[in-house]
């Protein structure tokens, strides 16, 4: 059986979260020892962790998480190294050599050595997409991307970076850890909770190798 990596962050009330982005809080509900039982409730911000961004997380009339389609979830993807780069820039993706028929990218950065050492504190200058790198992903006619920061865009720019990818129908995960992924070919299954009207949902992410490319 093809070995399965999982590139979700463990959700501990220890990872950083967005400023002004609610953190984990759990609460116990029962215990065995006074109710037969254990049960416990939590709560966090929709974008906590390794999560999708739905269109309507800037587009007033953009879809919601609970309908976006599987197949766009599910499916080839490449793992492209772009470590050493403090912003990812349309010339650093342009020098990929994306094989074939791709239509999903996850981006390995320094992000990743981060949450792989452990680091549990927020930093602004996480490496991220610049505007025009989201726009050579819509020129590439990409259907989903995924990065290691927990934003596709840097902390001090726009949201113009998430407007241009989400008006195109791109999906985006962010929050992944790639650390130790080797770029090249892999399947990506990336569930989110269909959550009803939700504009992001936290979502376990996982890769299986691809030995060799689709002919």
């Amino acid at each position: 059986m093809t070995k399965i990596i999982d590139i979700t962050l463990p959700i501990t009330a220890e990872l950083p979260a967005w400023p002004g982005s609610p953190g984990l809080v759990v609460s116990d509900v029962a215990s065995i020892d006074e109710d037969g039982y254990h049960e416990t409730s939590f709560s966090m911000g929709c974008h906590y962790g390794t999560h999708i961004d739905a269109p309507s997380h800037f587009l007033k009339s953009g879809a919601t998480v609970d309908v976006l389609p599987l197949d766009v979830l599910i499916g080839k993807a490449y793992v492209a190294n772009l470590c050493g780069k403090a912003s990812v820039t349309a010339d650093d993706l342009s020098r990929l050599a994306l094989p074939n028929g791709v239509e999903r990218l996850l981006i390995r950065t320094d992000n990743s050595q981060l949450w792989s050492a452990g680091e549990m504190h927020f930093r602004e200058d996480f490496s991220a997409l610049t505007l025009d790198g989201a726009e050579w992903l819509i020129d590439q006619s990409l259907s989903l991307v995924g990065v290691d920061g927990l934003s596709v865009q840097r902390f001090h720019d726009s949201n113009r970076t998430h407007e241009i990818l989400l008006s195109a129908g791109v999906v985006i995960v962010e929050g992944l850890n790639l650390g130790g992924v080797d770029e090249g070919l892999y399947e990506l299954i990336c569930l989110p909770l269909p959550v009803v009207g939700a504009e992001a949902s936290p979502a376990r992410v996982v890769l299986r190798k691809l030995e060799k490319p689709d002919p």
